[in-house]
């Protein structure tokens, strides 16, 4: 029941917005000169973007059973396909597509499909789906897994720790890697709370990731985080640490194992998720190298923070040089709250997709 009631609320909280409403949002959100934002789609429940070809359909996760497939078919920025390809799947957040496969991290397995005759670009349901890796922790609590295919051809997967802190076992509180077929499962991270998004750095190759910090110890601590793979299998502290704080029930304690500091600390609460590197000839060229992180906003802080996007600045040298606020107005003054930010991805052309679970809709970040 407690599942069923958590479902129905995601379900209610994710209708598409009326045309009203979405004008009230783009209204809303102020973003650097130059750049404008407009609605590319209609996605109930809209969460992780899998692109495919250019010109081809975009997949677009939920954690509410539904996978979609959205199109730009005459190219003039907006969708014109809106389609739901899939129901009752188990939490299909993360997507990510290789060589015209769908890939489908659910919250108790990989699934795999293949396509109809068309491929991917067909307008099917999703079936039949293959499984080609279920060692998880099934466990709704951060089991809304993130996926994506790594410059070495492996699918990398987050495994939440489904708890707020508490001791991890060997499918929790990992960033994990497989073959796509499933076998020669690598350890990528440990000590990851809650990762809901990881991209490579151009250039140098190395994968960085959001971590999500604990809750209950009140509104400035833990903080978020940006995390950088150097050497796979490190570990990142949880559950004795969050950032460079100790958590609630290891104040005491020294980690027992070598704990990697993250290169940038966000906002305690933000809930720091989905992000890419830019590398586009649309955005000015002091962006080139920079990422931008979707944050979902705060549930239990005293003052709600978060719901809008950050700008990571980095350096010529590859490494982090400062945040600062990219995109806001999802939060009004008064508390209310017109949009949560989830996923962010570069499209062919350059442009910017930002996914909102919370409105129900697909953005399209463009500069002139």
């Amino acid at each position: 029941m407690r599942r069923q009631l958590a479902t129905a609320a995601l379900l209610l909280a994710a209708a598409p917005a009326a045309a009203q409403d979405r004008d009230e949002i783009l209204e809303a959100i102020t973003l650097p000169e130059g750049f404008r934002i407009s609605v590319f789609a209609e996605v109930p429940g809209a969460r992780s973007i899998a692109l495919t070809e250019p010109g081809g359909p975009i997949f677009i996760g939920s954690r509410d059973g539904a996978v979609h497939s959205i199109r730009d078919v005459d190219g003039d920025g907006l969708a014109e396909e809106v389609q739901e390809r899939a129901t009752d799947l188990n939490v299909p957040n993360g997507l990510a597509v290789r060589d015209g496969r769908l890939y489908l991290a659910l919250q108790d397995r990989v699934a795999v499909w293949t396509g109809g005759p068309e491929g991917l670009s067909g307008d099917g349901p999703l079936e039949p789906l293959e499984t080609v890796y279920d060692t998880f922790h099934d466990a709704y609590h951060h089991g809304w897994r993130y996926a994506k295919f790594g410059p070495d051809g492996r699918l990398y997967v987050s495994l939440g720790a489904p708890c707020n802190i508490c001791a991890l076992t060997e499918t929790t509180g990992k960033i994990i890697s497989i073959a796509p077929d499933g076998s020669d499962m690598r350890l990528v991270a440990d000590g990851v709370r809650n990762s809901v998004g990881f991209a490579w750095q151009p250039g140098t190759g190395v994968l960085y990731f959001t971590d999500n910090g604990a809750d209950r110890m009140g509104d400035d601590i833990p903080p978020d985080e940006l995390n950088a793979v150097e050497t796979p299998g490190g570990h990142y502290g949880f559950p004795w640490r969050g950032g460079r704080v100790a958590l609630t029930g290891h104040e005491n304690e020294t980690p027992p194992v070598e704990v990697i500091d993250p290169v940038v600390e966000f906002r305690a609460h933000t809930a720091s998720l989905g992000f890419d590197f830019v590398d586009s000839g649309m955005l000015p060229g002091d962006w080139q190298g920079d990422a931008v992180v979707a944050q979902h906003g705060s549930w239990n802080r005293s003052r709600p923070i978060g719901y809008r996007l950050m700008r990571v600045r980095f350096g010529e040298d590859g490494d982090p040089e400062g945040r600062e606020v990219f995109a806001e107005g999802w939060l009004k003054e008064n508390g209310d709250v017109l949009g949560r930010p989830v996923d962010v991805a570069q499209m062919p052309d350059g442009a910017l997709l930002v996914t909102d679970d919370h409105a129900g809709l697909v953005y399209r970040i463009t500069y002139e």
